[in-house]
């Protein structure tokens, strides 16, 4: 039986941009309840609203995503939408975000505050990244780097991203990336990281329903038949851990020898 059907298998999103007006990504609440409705279309049961933060474009404060998330559940329920919603923030890696920490303005994907989703720039890993990443592990937080297969400075050094999960940060490889939608480069590397036992769980990262859409099921099932169902089914339990706050199953962790050179996508 195939388990990773959305029929049979229901999973868990940590990383999306639904909220809307609050970011680049939907822009009203009826597209918000478009992408929900596709969300639970795919399998999806439950998500973590994460609108970027503090990434020199959008500042969106934690208190301001708690009311907006508590407000998009209540249109949800209103909607008859079975998709329950959570705050949570894609935190762009700065200067001030340690200070942010402190002053409580940074929300984790769980209540115990365990897990912190981390956006680096597309085409960088900054050179302070290796002290922000103590620094922020100081403070009983475990970083969940984002969309690594789309950074261009891991995609030419692997070993940058090596070496993050290493230390101990966790990885979440786009669903979209993996089956193909950012070009084969990208889909390749993002095979290279998951391979390599670098990923740990699976997200959309939807953004708009014309170019972001839902791929989490498809993801699922590439997964199942290039690694094994058994490998999936702890992706999906890795997504429930991050929302409960529980430990995150890892992989054999090795380094990925041949860097990926493409073109932007």
């Amino acid at each position: 039986m195939d388990l990773l059907t959305k029929e049979d298998r229901k999973l868990i999103d940590v990383h999306s941009h639904l909220l809307p007006g609050v970011d680049d990504g939907s822009s009203s609440l009826a597209h918000s309840l478009e992408l929900a409705r596709a969300a639970v279309a795919d399998g999806i049961t439950h998500a973590l609203m994460t609108p970027h933060h503090m990434n020199g474009r959008y500042t969106n404060h934690a208190q301001d995503v708690i009311d907006r998330t508590d407000a998009f559940q209540a249109e949800l329920n209103k909607a008859e939408i079975p998709l329950t919603v959570f705050p949570g923030q894609e935190v762009h890696i700065n200067g001030d975000l340690i200070q942010a920490i402190e002053d409580d303005d940074i929300l984790t994907t769980d209540e115990s505050g365990r897990y912190l989703l981390l956006e680096f720039p597309h085409d960088a890993v900054p050179a302070y990244a290796s002290d922000m990443i103590f620094q922020i592990m100081q403070h009983g937080l475990t970083p969940v780097i984002v969309h690594p297969e789309r950074n261009e400075a891991m995609m030419h050094n692997p070993q940058l991203l090596y070496d993050l999960i290493s230390r101990g940060c966790l990885s979440q490889v786009t669903a979209s990336s993996y089956v193909g939608t950012f070009g084969k480069n990208v889909q390749a590397f993002a095979e290279d990281i998951v391979r390599a036992g670098l990923a740990h769980v699976f997200a959309s990262d939807a953004h708009h329903l014309e170019k972001r859409d839902y791929e989490m099921s498809a993801a699922f099932k590439r997964l199942d038949k290039k690694m094994g169902t058994e490998y999936g089914i702890q992706f999906a339990e890795n997504a429930k851990a991050l929302v409960n706050g529980d430990n995150v199953a890892r992989f054999n962790e090795r380094p990925i020898k041949k860097p990926r050179f493409f073109a932007r996508y």
